[in-house]
């Protein structure tokens, strides 16, 4: 087990426009060849807008683009006719395919902190598609079969357990709270990568919200 913690995120955004980043991996001027990607996961971006600040339209292709809104709102419109509003609990999934265009943007009043995590794909190619949840349930899991990866989102109050699934390459992201995650303590920002998980456990220290991916390879 990898344990990555927040302070070690590399900064990025453009801070008079209101946009605050912090990539878990090598990301655009940030570039470090050990760290590109985990299992499916090539990127894991915390990201706070200030009320009406956003990215305008800007081109993606060959990734699966799950995004989680921690508060706020997050308006997303896409070039595939798209316009939607992601809620905290709700789950966002663009799947680029041979190449889409979006704009995300916080027309709301108040700050918009969402994270949105990268997958590679199996295959490469193929025709966009957009799919959100609203209102996810605890412990249902979210499948990304285009990367081979499933998502499971996990709500803790303090002393409760929940198994970690068992996998080739599990990725652990700690959204808020305090948990302990296999003798380690994980809090805010923190995450851990995961080789062979197998038997392992988190456990609230605090109120907590995880996200954990299950990938194949």
């Amino acid at each position: 087990m990898d344990v990555r913690r927040a302070a070690e995120r590399y900064p990025g955004g453009d801070a008079a426009a209101g946009i605050e980043s912090r990539h878990a991996f090598s990301f655009g001027p940030h570039y470090d060849p050990d760290n590109l990607r985990f299992g499916a996961v090539i990127a894991c971006n915390e990201e706070r807008l200030a009320p009406g600040a956003g990215f305008d339209e800007h081109p993606h292709s060959h990734t699966e683009i799950v995004t989680w809104v921690v508060e706020g709102e997050l308006t997303h419109r896409d070039s595939e006719g798209h316009v939607t509003t992601v809620r905290p609990g709700d789950v966002q999934r663009l799947s680029a395919a041979a190449g889409v265009r979006h704009v995300e943007r916080n027309d709301g009043p108040a700050p918009l902190t969402f994270v949105q995590m990268w997958l590679a794909p199996l295959k490469p190619g193929g025709d966009p598609s957009y799919e959100i949840v609203h209102g996810i349930a605890d412990s249902t899991p979210y499948a990304v079969p285009e990367a081979g990866a499933m998502l499971h989102v996990r709500r803790l109050g303090p002393g409760e357990r929940t198994a970690v699934p068992d996998g080739a390459f599990v990725y652990v992201h700690v959204v808020r709270g305090d948990v302990r995650l296999g003798g380690q303590e994980l809090a805010t920002g923190d995450a851990a990568r995961i080789t062979d998980a197998e038997g392992l456990e988190a456990v609230g220290l605090t109120r907590a919200e995880v996200l954990l991916w299950e990938m194949n390879g």
